[in-house]
């Protein structure tokens, strides 16, 4: 679309990525004008840094994987090695084609001006980009993240990476210590074992994926000491030293991890230095932008979305975030979101996804007595020994009520999260997903299983 002399908009929208380009498509549909301003590719870390081209790199693992293990299924393979420049040229040809598509999909909008440029909030409702101002009825800040170090850690590039540079890695290397064992840190051990690379994760917390339920943490760590993916968990990290060949990694105690590569996966931060918002009003937490449940700033009309709202830093929060505050400004009261029904997926190997509440946070909310749980092996499922994947359907439920938490662990479990996510969203109680047809023989049918046992009649388990 042209931009029009006066350059005032319904909304002006500062970050292209997932949050703020599902803001514009949704505004746009809603009749209101927008201007969306991104300095980077539109897409943002998610398409380019993130979900897509790690995700990719998880399927080269898996088909690696197959290969080498193809002899348990009766089938004759055999892995030659990993070829990282087809293996990166399969991974950019998908974000490719993905960022061709929504760049399609924002210059059909007739509603929406694109700016290409680093934009700054230099008043409560104008963006200004290389000189030119663009001013907003309402402003929707949604200016992402970038990938977190630590003090004392100087990330290179060549020895001391972060997420960004291992997914440009033109080559598959010896070893590698993976600083941070959230999602992102066991993702990319996850990649570089199936690669054939030595692995040690290194992490502060006393667990692996702290943030799941602690079934599922033990879970992965069973099958990442299966896969011989070393791990050393409340182990905070104290100083790293260049070596001739790579990196000394000296960990809590005293105790030294030496490899290639050290990989920083200590989290994302918030996006928001230089870019106006406190000058202008906007209240902080340690460059969090503070909102509340409408995602609404302590400015007037000034709206913040995605990874730069305290919370889960995930690009499909940040695509309702966006659609949500569309509405709000449309003045179509959506529905508040609620924070725990969106869910989590881990892609390594095994995978862990889950959606509502942990069994601990569950008790904490409603108390110990009151709150139940089952957890359904995948032993029992048809499709799972198919596949030669272990692993569970968790669920915690309140007694006499709905289920509260659901957490699965195993291959493909992620796929399984969107009747999950409805089970927990729509308040289901076991017995009402207990009368639904699960199709046989399918993974799915593990949820159907342990709604089944849960509500007291169960088939293929013991209650």
């Amino acid at each position: 679309m042209s931009e029009p002399n006066d350059a005032t908009f319904d909304i002006v929208i500062l970050g292209g990525g997932s949050g703020g380009y599902a803001a514009a498509l949704r505004a746009a549909q809603l009749n209101l004008s927008v201007a969306l301003i991104e300095k980077g590719k539109l897409g943002g870390t998610c398409l380019h840094n993130g979900c897509i081209p790690t995700k990719a790199l998880l399927h080269a693992a898996e088909i690696a994987d197959s290969a080498r293990e193809s002899a348990q299924f009766g089938v004759k393979a055999e892995l030659v090695g990993i070829d990282m420049a087809g293996v990166n040229s399969y991974k950019d040809g998908v974000v490719s084609r993905l960022y061709k598509g929504l760049q399609g999909l924002v210059g059909s909008a007739k509603n929406i001006t694109f700016v290409a440029g680093a934009g700054k909030l230099v008043g409560k409702n104008v963006v200004e980009v290389d000189g030119k101002r663009y001013t907003g009825r309402n402003v929707v800040l949604a200016s992402g993240s970038y990938a977190k170090t630590l003090p004392g850690l100087e990330v290179d590039g060549e020895r001391i990476i972060t997420s960004d540079h291992a997914l440009t890695l033109d080559r598959v290397p010896s070893s590698v210590i993976v600083l941070g064992g959230g999602v992102i840190g066991v993702e990319f051990a996850s990649v570089w074992k199936s690669f054939g690379v030595d692995v040690t994760i290194v992490e502060a917390l006393p667990r692996l994926v702290a943030a799941e339920d602690e079934e599922s943490s033990k879970a992965l760590e069973r099958a990442f000491r299966k896969r011989k993916i070393n791990f050393k968990v409340g182990k905070p990290f104290e100083k790293v030293e260049k070596t001739e060949n790579g990196v000394k990694l000296t960990i809590s105690g005293g105790e030294t991890v030496e490899a290639e590569l050290l990989l920083v996966a200590v989290g994302r931060g918030p996006n928001t230095a230089n870019l106006g918002y406190e000058e202008q009003g906007v209240k902080m937490d340690r460059g969090y932008v503070l909102t509340d449940e409408r995602l609404r700033t302590s400015v007037p009309n000034v709206y913040a979305v995605g990874d730069i709202v305290p919370g889960l830093q995930l690009a499909h929060r940040g695509f309702q975030q966006g659609i949500f505050v569309a509405e709000e400004i449309a003045g179509q009261n959506p529905a508040v979101i609620d924070e725990a029904g969106i869910p989590r997926v881990t892609y390594s190997d095994p995978e862990l996804a889950s959606v509502g509440l942990t069994e601990a946070k569950a008790k904490e909310q409603y108390g110990a007595d009151k709150v139940k749980s089952y957890n359904y092996n995948l032993g029992g499922n048809g499709k799972s020994q198919i596949l030669k994947t272990t692993g569970f359907v968790k669920l915690v439920r309140v007694e006499d009520g709905p289920v509260v938490g659901v957490h699965m662990v195993g291959a493909r479990v992620g796929e399984l999260i969107g009747e999950a996510q409805l089970i927990y969203n729509w308040e289901a109680y076991p017995a009402e997903v207990a009368q639904l047809v699960h199709a046989h023989p399918t993974q799915n049918e593990a949820l159907g299983e342990a709604h089944l046992a849960l509500a007291g009649k169960p088939l293929h388990a013991h209650a």
